[in-house]
């Protein structure tokens, strides 16, 4: 994990932009490619799992993705310890949260257009620290 990003993301899903976070990351995260980016386990950091500590310690950089203002994931990064970069759908994006509580489809509420936006910005914040070192 040395020299690796770690990105978490709030897979919140109950709603559209929970489930952008998760799809987005995982796509620019293939796009970025392995050798340099990979996903954590968001529900390991509170209960103090030693790998998942080790491997965030060694990282280069954290990057929590969260979808609406509760930034669940950057709350739990930081209370654990860490600095993060954040990353917010709806404050970042303009995303809309929508609920998916009472929906039949997810074709309903989930955008194509909205996750490319938010893989874009996901990526945009990816390099950004990159050309900073």
């Amino acid at each position: 994990m040395k020299g690796k990003i770690i990105i978490y993301a709030c897979f919140g899903g109950f709603s559209n932009t929970g489930i952008a976070t998760a799809i987005a990351s995982m796509e620019a995260i293939k796009q970025e490619g392995l050798e340099k980016v990979c996903i954590g386990c968001l529900a390991a950091v509170p209960n103090n799992v030693e790998s998942v500590k080790e491997k965030n310690d060694a990282s280069l950089r954290i990057i929590t993705v969260d979808g609406c203002p509760m930034e669940c994931a950057r709350k739990i990064l930081e209370k654990a310890g860490y600095k993060v970069e954040s990353i917010v759908l709806t404050r970042d994006t303009g995303m809309k949260k929508k609920s998916l509580y009472e929906e039949k489809s997810l074709e309903n509420v989930i955008d194509r257009n909205e996750i490319e936006k938010a893989k874009e910005v996901i990526i945009r914040k990816i390099k950004e620290g990159q050309n900073e070192m």
